[in-house]
C-alpha cells in the first residue's frame, strides 16, 4: 500500500493535469491523446483495490484533503465532458479509436437496469447525454426503445446530434438542450438514467417525483468512497417519494448504479 503522503501527491498531480488540459480545450481535438491517456490512467487509479485502503485513511486526515477531493471531482468530471467532445470531433473527422475509459463505460451500460429489462416498448430518458451519446445509441440499437437525451451544454447537444446522425440515423433517438420540467417526454418515460457526472442529480430526482408516471424506474449512476473522486456520490432520498430497490456494485468499473422506484 502506498503512503498517505504519496497518495496526496498523486491526487494533487492529477488535479494540476486536469486543470491544465481543461484550459487547453479549443473546440479542436489537438490535445485529445494527452487527455485520453490521463483519464484512462485516472480510471485505473480510482478502481484500484490497493488505493481503496489508503482512501479511508486519507479522508480522515484533514479538511484539506476533503477540499482536494471536491476540487478533483469537479475538474475530472469537467474533463470527461471535454473527452466526449474530443471523441465526437474525432469521429466526425473520420478518426475514432475507443479508449479504455469508454470501453469501461460501455460495459457498464449493458447491465444498467439489473433485473429491470428494457424492450422495444420502453421509453428511456438520459439526463446528461453529453457530446458522444453512447447510452442512447447502445440502448436504441440493442432494444429498439425510444430514447431521449438532454443536456444543458449547447455544444454537447450539437456534437451529439451529429454523432447520432453518423452512427444511428435510423434509430429512435432524440437529443435536446432542455430541462426535465420543460420536456413533455418526462411524463412518458418508463426508464430514466442519470449520468454520474450530473452534479445536482439528487435535486433533479426529487423534482422528478411529480413529473413522472408511477411505474418509472430510475438508474442513478454514482461513485462513493474512492470512486467519488470521479463521480458525484449517492445521497439519501426522501423515503416518502423514492425507494432504493437495487444497488448494482461494480468494483472494477468507474461508477456503480442505484435503482429507484416510486414509493
Amino acid at each position: 500500500m502506498i503512503k498517505l503522503e504519496t497518495f496526496h501527491e498523486y491526487l494533487t498531480s492529477y488535479l494540476e493535469k486536469f486543470d491544465e488540459l481543461a484550459r487547453k480545450y479549443d473546440q479542436t481535438y489537438n490535445n485529445c491523446l494527452v487527455l485520453e491517456s490521463l483519464i484512462d490512467d485516472y480510471s485505473k487509479f480510482i478502481t484500484s483495490h490497493t488505493n481503496r485502503e489508503i482512501w479511508d485513511l486519507a479522508q480522515q486526515e484533514s479538511s484539506d484533503f476533503n477540499q482536494l477531493m471536491l476540487d478533483l471531482r469537479k475538474k475530472s468530471t469537467h474533463c470527461v465532458a471535454i473527452m466526449e467532445k474530443y471523441r465526437a470531433l474525432k469521429l466526425l473527422n473520420g478518426n475514432d479509436v475507443m479508449s479504455d475509459y469508454f470501453k469501461n463505460i460501455e460495459s457498464c451500460i449493458e447491465k444498467e437496469f439489473g433485473s429491470f429489462q428494457i424492450n422495444s416498448e420502453s421509453k428511456v430518458l438520459l439526463i446528461g447525454s453529453g457530446s458522444f451519446p453512447m447510452t442512447p445509441l447502445l440502448i436504441a440499437r440493442e432494444t429498439g426503445a425510444k430514447v431521449v437525451g438532454i443536456d444543458i451544454d449547447n455544444e454537447a447537444i450539437k456534437l451529439g446530434l451529429n454523432v447520432v446522425k453518423r452512427l444511428g440515423s435510423e434509430l429512435n433517438i432524440r437529443l435536446e438542450q432542455t430541462t426535465v420540467e420543460d420536456l413533455n417526454f418526462t411524463k412518458e418515460a418508463t426508464y430514466i438514467i442519470f449520468s454520474s457526472t450530473v452534479e445536482k442529480k439528487y435535486e433533479i430526482l426529487d423534482q422528478l417525483h411529480t413529473l413522472t408516471n408511477q411505474k418509472v424506474v430510475v438508474a442513478m449512476r454514482y461513485g462513493d468512497r474512492l470512486k467519488s473522486l470521479f463521480n458525484y456520490p449517492m445521497k439519501k432520498v426522501n423515503e416518502q417519494k423514492w425507494e432504493l430497490v437495487e444497488n448494482i456494485l461494480r468494483p472494477d468499473h468507474v461508477f456503480d448504479i442505484a435503482l429507484y422506484k416510486k414509493v
